[in-house]
């Protein structure tokens, strides 16, 4: 229990402290196209009326996660909108003017810019072909195709009181279920392009509406609300630096739709990079690249950091537990049981569970990898020791062995094939889970798989995972040769 104890300490000391952030300015985003290029523009935008430096951390995922993040302190900036404001964080859908929801949002520390220009809400789209063939013109002609239209909405869509419950009750609609599936939301472009679907829910800006030549219905029951873009920062943000937050301010009314449409489409269509599309709305020189070199060791620094921890946990905890779960059998099947339920959590819901303990960054993503990372360790050291002959033990107790001297010089070593390759397992296994991490913002691989999710776009996925794949097989290789190593001859040997 002492090494437990020591491997908690050994990992809270290895984890960034807030004093470090707090010497950066940190702008986050969402996991959407236009996020990341307001994301930009809020970080160019700083770095060229500040010298404080700017940590950027685009791509974190869903409303919830960027909020609490701001709530938290991990970031301190983050572009969102009124309609998302007032519906999903504030829980009130009265909330309509910008003076309202800024009031709403003081008690907590928070407060919005002014409108920076243009209104994002959401819509429903099909095929423009689609739309003439049914006579579609606005929501409530799906009434009579709603038995068997096929529609692929995002996560954030479904979930929200501003977004499907509330759009089936207000235009009595009855899809059915099994025709209507969730999906990333650039995802659900390439599915209703290769006739997947026939409907899904648009951003009103997005860019790939005109290319895949799409018709928007009309919301004849206005039930979608205003989403005018704003910064959303806390005020201690804006009291300590309010020479940047001015900055940002002078973006307020400046980015039309047309302008914000035309930058979507930058990205999304002609794959231009986020930082040189809010460089030239701006009219900033391009920030200086760190070049795709240098990124991908960056990206590998960060996964290895992940990874290494998480391992140095499994193997510093779980052993000792997967011991004391063959010499206690009530709190052995305990310690069993609590690390396979551990496993079943969905890696997502493991890391919102987190948020609120360890905040938003490297935190709960090394708490998530480390408490997965469990299983395999414990489960393999249980197993191995158990199918060990106890004639070996009795053996080594009648040489006078202690137990201490049994367990280290007998027990351990004649279960170390199976031990080794517990290990194995959670490495591999925390390899490939570290991937989600970015969507907390603790970086890794992950980061450019997220972001080349967003845009559909192949290349700046592999960028991602392909250094993920060979990591993993730099693992197995390493594994291998441990195994030469640490294993004892005899038990190398298969009959």
């Amino acid at each position: 229990m002492r090494r437990a104890v020591l491997a908690g300490v050994l990992l809270a000391a290895c984890l960034p402290g807030a004093a470090t952030a707090a010497a950066t300015i940190v702008i986050g985003g969402k996991i959407f196209t236009e996020s990341y290029v307001l994301g930009e523009m809020a970080a160019q935008t700083i770095e060229a009326a500040s010298s404080t430096p700017v940590s950027r951390k685009l791509g974190m995922g869903s409303t919830g996660i960027l909020f609490e993040a701001l709530k938290s302190g991990a970031i301190d900036v983050y572009p969102d909108y009124t309609g998302t404001l007032a519906e999903a964080i504030l829980k009130q859908p009265g909330l309509k003017s910008i003076e309202d929801i800024r009031a709403a949002l003081q008690p907590m520390g928070l407060t919005i810019s002014d409108s920076l220009g243009f209104n994002d809400t959401y819509a429903l789209a099909v095929k423009e072909t689609f739309a003439e063939k049914h006579n579609l013109h606005s929501i409530g002609d799906l009434i009579p195709l709603e038995s068997t239209l096929r529609a692929g909405f995002s996560y954030e869509f479904m979930d929200r009181k501003d977004g499907y419950p509330g759009l089936v009750d207000s235009y009595h609609l009855n899809f059915s279920p099994q025709n209507v599936n969730r999906m990333e939301h650039s995802l659900s472009y390439q599915a209703i392009d290769q006739n997947a679907v026939e409907l899904i829910d648009v951003y009103s800006t997005d860019a790939k509406i005109k290319k895949l030549q799409l018709q928007l219905l009309k919301d004849d029951h206005n039930y979608f609300p205003v989403y005018q873009a704003v910064w959303v920062a806390r005020t201690s943000f804006v009291t300590q630096h309010p020479r940047e937050w001015q900055a940002l301010l002078a973006l307020q009314g400046r980015i039309s739709e047309e302008a914000m449409l035309d930058m979507n489409a930058q990205a999304d269509i002609q794959k231009m990079p986020f930082a040189k599309i809010a460089a030239r709305f701006l009219g900033a020189a391009l920030p200086k690249s760190q070049g795709w070199l240098r990124e991908v060791i960056h990206r590998t620094k960060e996964h290895l950091w992940l990874v290494g921890v998480s391992l140095l946990f499994s193997v510093v905890v779980g052993i000792p537990l997967g011991v004391m779960a063959v010499r206690f059998k009530a709190a052995g099947q305990a310690i069993l049981l609590s690390s396979a339920l551990i496993q079943t959590v969905p890696s997502l819901a493991l890391l919102c569970f987190l948020i609120p303990v360890f905040g938003v960054g490297t935190k709960p993503a090394l708490a998530a990898l480390c408490l997965y990372s469990l299983l395999p360790v414990v489960l393999n050291t249980f197993t191995g020791i158990r199918s060990i002959n106890p004639v070996h033990v009795e053996n080594a107790r009648a040489f006078g062995l202690n137990p201490r001297q049994v367990l280290l010089r007998v027990v351990l070593p004649l279960a170390s094939p199976t031990l080794l390759a517990g290990i194995k397992t959670a490495t591999i296994v925390s390899i490939g889970t570290a991937t989600l991490a970015a969507l907390v913002g603790a970086g890794g691989y992950g980061a450019p798989i997220v972001s080349g999710l967003a845009l559909n776009d192949v290349p700046t996925i592999l960028t991602g995972a392909i250094p993920a794949a060979l990591m993993a097989l730099v693992a197995h290789g390493v594994f291998e040769v441990l195994g030469l190593v640490l294993i004892p001859a005899g038990l190398r040997r298969r009959p």
